[in-house]
């Protein structure tokens, strides 16, 4: 039986936890206070992720970690990330474990045409810019043979757990409630949304492929929907009638920027909803036979999820 370390009880750390349990694999689930939901057959364990010695001494004897932490402060990226991502990478080079890192599509910034892993990273902001240097920090690590990593990038996150951290999660329980559903930029718009559980199945996959390590990969993610139609698509799976979803007015972030710090962090990736925004994780699919959740299914753990309904099981 294998070890393996979570750090970071978000809804990709629990999902990554779940699948790696349900499996028979001995699996410790790390987040600042050890506290949470129970997740069957996962031992929840207390760490601060940016004490490079604690977190060394935890995943010592693991064959792999993953970076699940998602600082919950979006307009303190800057001071939050650095530390965590240092300490990570250290306790990857003490150890030998295996780091594998949740990433996202930021460094990449603004592309015409789908997304794909052979995409050099562009960031176009400081936080994209933080993704960027810290993968490029873990790839040169890999490189030089001081460290193994790999990484799994994914596009904003739909399914179980969710909640408001969503731009979807949160159109759509403004739609559940009954009310007209807001998104930032043209809901018209074709967008890809990744199910948080192939974000989960996808990091346990390269896991278990050395010849996958030391670079990015894409997680399985289905055909882009416009923002308006997945949230009709949610309200559908829910049984509920379909609301309107419009975009916030043009120059919102701007104005509201000056006086809020989150809609003025928002500006730097607002792109992503004013253009389509499409990933291709054809790769994996090819190479490692991983298929996207289908989007019916996706769609009804985000909506049951988002009522308060039992959590549905991993495929």
């Amino acid at each position: 039986m294998s070890t393996y370390v979570v750090v970071g009880a978000g809804p990709v750390g629990r999902a990554t936890a779940r699948l790696l349990a349900e499996r028979g694999d001995e699996v410790l689930l790390a987040s600042r206070s050890g506290r949470g939901e129970d997740v069957p057959g996962v031992r929840r364990v207390a760490v601060d992720a940016a004490d490079a010695d604690a977190l060394s001494a935890l995943v010592q004897g693991a064959t792999a970690f993953y970076n699940c932490v998602n600082p919950g402060d979006y307009t303190q990226w800057d001071e939050a990330w650095p530390p965590v991502a240092a300490a990570l990478l250290t306790a990857a080079e003490r150890s030998g474990a295996l780091l594998a890192v949740t990433g996202n599509l930021y460094p990449y910034g603004p592309v015409d045409g789908p997304m794909h892993e052979g995409l050099p990273d562009r960031p176009n902001g400081h936080k994209s810019a933080l993704r960027a240097r810290m993968s490029a920090d873990a790839f040169a690590a890999h490189e030089a043979g001081r460290a193994r990593v790999v990484e799994v990038r994914a596009s904003d996150y739909t399914g179980v757990g969710v909640g408001d951290n969503g731009h979807l999660t949160l159109a759509g329980r403004m739609a559940l409630g009954g009310r007209t559903a807001w998104m930032l930029g043209d809901p018209g718009t074709r967008h890809s949304w990744t199910d948080v559980r192939d974000v989960a199945r996808a990091l346990v996959a390269v896991t278990d492929h050395p010849s996958t390590w030391g670079r990015v990969w894409h997680a399985p993610t289905h055909e882009a929907v416009s923002g308006r139609d997945a949230v009709a698509d949610l309200c559908r799976a829910a049984g509920l009638p379909v609301k309107p979803v419009r975009g916030f007015p043009p120059g919102t972030l701007a104005v509201g920027g000056l006086v809020v710090p989150l809609l003025r962090e928002l500006r730097e990736t607002a792109y992503q909803f004013r253009r389509d925004y499409v990933l291709d994780s054809s790769a994996i699919t090819r190479e490692l036979g991983l298929e996207p959740t289908p989007w019916e299914e996706s769609c009804r753990a985000t909506a049951a999820s988002l009522l308060g309904t039992p959590e549905p099981a991993l495929r």
